[in-house]
């Protein structure tokens, strides 16, 4: 790993990777080149002019802005495609123009203030350049911050955004990236959907013009992930020059492929400008999110087992960072409000009989909350309606050998509450307009420090009043109305990242203050299933879909980028409460032990054999989840383009392996599939099904599965190094 400065160019490289970025004779910031690794001082930008472009010097008609490649580009001067950053100065201006003024090389990875980002444990992990441009005559500074990691080919972005003039102006565009890459044949895969359905892949060819997906609903959003995969046409898992970008950032994001007429492709990411605009007053400074990039020679499963590494083991933070996570049963599916104590206990009963190790109470045990018409904001216990406190109830899961956990909804609050009704001022609405509801809630204004104050205080005092060791956070709609009462005109347009910057305070202060407890990120399932919330909840609720077929492309399509650990996944009742669809409890149970494992129905209910099934699921799980939570991931059938779907974690030392196999949709004379393994040593042997069979044999011909005949047919293979 090293950055190594050399006639005006920058050379920021690992042993695989190389990202070259050159000072112009014009002191702009040209990027010539990001891929595989390469000699910086082999290479040089084409020399070719162009009949209508403009040119950004006038000694020389072969130098145009808008056809060199640049680091982050400005706005109305000379290149006509779409701009990092948009500044607008207290005299109408848009034009500013950012010259290279300084580096600086800083070791390992500092922290951004206020918002989620990578980390290094040491110094030596990785190293960082800050480079300084500015534009003087407009009073403009941009700090380009780059960290480059020694053993993964990972290079993180951000960027700090300061007035440096004596007037006010205002920001109305800041990404955290931009990239220019030479005319070829590119595609794309982005990750869309909608509640109970999110994270399917859509694959695309880039083309002319500008494409590209965004979310503007005050959160990353069900629709669209905040992930971007970028690579050469032909691409697979396998072979391929493939570029991922993922934005740390739970708010409105916004990703562009700008494929201009010279082919040349460009693109950003960052916080979209929908609703945008950053009041700056002499003096202060904008920091966009972090945008992390990796960058593979060797296909997708290289990308995403690099993703996966860093975030286990470099976003999330905590106790529970590296530790398997408990199994668990939710009584959401199996009571939804409608529970007593007696109910509860029944549940936890049969739990305890069959290994599950905590219980998770969800929605309904406060204010008067028995449907969701009321009491959001009032997070008092409802000792009526639990048979006694919280304390007890408690107790009692932990005699039956239970944690016990607890659901929440901190960012809402319901106009039927005692909270509104002293506070109505708190609710983001417009004055005198009414406010669209969204399953009978609106949205508390975390702008506000008040609001801030006032939920750290009662959650804990919640916390901290009995021995809660999960929280579950959820956050069931998306923003509306948008207005805060605690900003001036002149700043409404902060108001969506302001709100996003209050919730990360807030989860600072309260995962900090109870750092045992294991906290999961939710929002109406996978609404906010981003690396922001990673940094400080380590496990997400993938989506409310907990159907096992649907779950299969959810979690296909969310493992391009998040790590199994990261993943709530339950095995819930048939008929499916979101699609009514019918499926074995074997596949069930294989497709959820594929992250943070859990039950999500009222196992009283349910007979011998059902409950005997699950025991051996849970045994199965407890003694493979280090495997599952820690494993090099690799996908060997698609269900987007198969009618099975197959997958499979290698340990680090490649001595054990689990491949898991369903069938997803089956038909008469089924054919043979041969399940051809990766990421084995090729030179060892293993045992798998009583047989003994090398390593490359297990990846080159492959294992023949010719017994699967129904949908929901389902097989586990453990592979064990001999």
């Amino acid at each position: 790993m090293a950055i190594e400065i050399k006639n005006n160019r920058f050379h920021i490289y690992n042993n695989e990777m190389s990202y070259v970025i050159e000072i112009s004779e014009q002191d702009d910031l040209l990027n010539l080149y990001y891929g595989a690794r390469i000699d910086a001082e082999d290479i040089r930008l084409p020399k070719r002019g162009r009949n209508i472009v403009c040119n950004a010097d006038d000694n020389n008609v072969m130098y145009s802005l808008s056809v060199l490649p640049q680091e982050y580009p400005s706005s109305g001067a000379s290149d006509f495609r779409s701009p990092a950053y948009e500044i607008e100065t207290d005299k109408g201006l848009h034009t500013p123009e950012l010259k290279y003024k300084s580096y600086e090389i800083i070791e390992g990875k500092p922290p951004i203030k206020g918002l989620p980002a990578v980390y290094t444990e040491d110094d030596s992990e990785a190293q960082t350049i800050v480079i300084t441009t500015a534009d003087e005559i407009h009073g403009i500074e941009v700090k380009l911050y780059y960290t480059v990691f020694e053993n993964q080919n990972v290079i993180c972005r951000h960027s700090e955004i300061t007035n440096i003039s004596n007037q006010y102006m205002y920001l109305n565009n800041a990404q955290s990236v931009s990239l220019d890459f030479p005319a070829g044949d590119y595609e794309y895969i982005h990750l869309e959907g909608a509640w109970a359905r999110e994270k399917h892949i859509d694959r695309n060819a880039v083309h002319k013009g500008t494409q590209g997906f965004e979310s503007r609903r005050g959160a990353s959003g069900h629709a669209e992930n905040p992930f971007l995969m970028f690579f050469d046409k032909g691409s697979n898992e396998d072979y391929g020059n493939v570029y991922g970008i993922s934005l740390v950032y739970s708010g409105n994001h916004k990703f562009t492929l700008e494929q201009e007429m010279y082919e040349n492709v460009r693109i950003q990411a960052g916080i979209n400008q929908f609703n945008f605009r950053f009041k700056l007053n002499k003096g202060e400074n904008f920091i966009t999110p972090e945008a992390v990039m990796v960058y593979s020679q060797n296909g997708f499963a290289k990308m995403t087992n690099t993703f996966h590494k860093l975030y286990r083991t470099r976003l999330c933070r905590g106790k529970w960072r590296d530790k398997t996570r408990p199994i668990l049963i939710n009584n959401w599916e199996a009571t939804y409000f409608d529970f007593t104590k007696e109910k509860l206990l029944e549940i936890a009963d049969a739990a305890s009989k069959i290994g599950i190790e905590l219980f998770v109470l969800d929605d309904g045990w406060f204010g008067k909350r028995n449907n969701d018409e009321c009491s959001l904001g009032d997070w008092y216990e409802n000792k009526e309606k639990l048979g006694g406190t919280l304390r007890e109830l408690a107790e009692e899961m932990n005699k039956r050998g239970l944690k016990f956990g607890l659901w929440f909804e901190p960012e809402m609050i319901s106009p039927d509450s005692d909270l509104y009704r002293t506070h109505p001022d708190w609710a983001v609405s417009i004055p005198n307009v009414r406010p669209h509801l969204s399953r009978n809630q609106l949205v508390l204004d975390y702008t506000r420090a008040d609001v801030r104050e006032y939920i750290i205080e009662r959650l804990t005092d919640v916390l901290s009043g009995a021995n809660i060791e999960y929280v579950k956070w959820d956050m069931n709609r998306n923003m509306s109305d948008v207005y805060s009462l605690n900003l001036p005109a002149d700043r409404q347009g902060e108001f969506y990242h302001r709100y996003i910057l209050g919730l990360y305070e807030v989860l600072e202060k309260i995962t900090s203050a109870f750092p045992d407890i294991l906290f999961e990120g939710c929002a109406g399932g996978g609404g906010r299933n981003d690396p922001g919330m990673l940094y400080y909840m380590p496990q997400n609720w993938a989506s409310d879909d907990t159907d096992a077929t649907e779950r299969l492309y959810i979690q296909y399509g969310g493992s391009m980028v998040y790590p199994a650990s990261t993943v709530g996944a339950h095995v819930s009742a048939v008929p499916n409460h979101q699609t009514g669809r019918i499926s074995l409890l074997s596949m069930r149970g294989t497709v959820a032990m594929n992250g943070a494992f859990g039950y999500e129905l009222d196992l009283s209910k349910l007979d011998k054999s059902e409950l005997g099934e699950m025991k051996k699921q849970i045994e199965f799980y407890k003694n493979n989840r280090e495997l599952v939570m820690t494993g090099d991931y690799y996908r060997l059938l698609n269900p987007f383009t198969s009618r099975h779907s197959a997958w499979m974690y290698v340990s680090e030392d490649k001595s054990r392996a689990l491949v898991y196999y369903v069938v997803k949709d089956t038909r008469p004379e089924n054919e043979t599939v041969y399940l051809k393994l990766k990421g084995l040593d090729e030179n060892a042997k293993y045992i798998i099904n009583g047989e003994t069979k090398s390593g490359r044999t297990l990846m080159n011909y492959g294992i023949v599965v010719d017994k699967a005949e129904r949908d929901g047919d389902n097989m586990i293979f453990e592979l064990e190094k001999r």
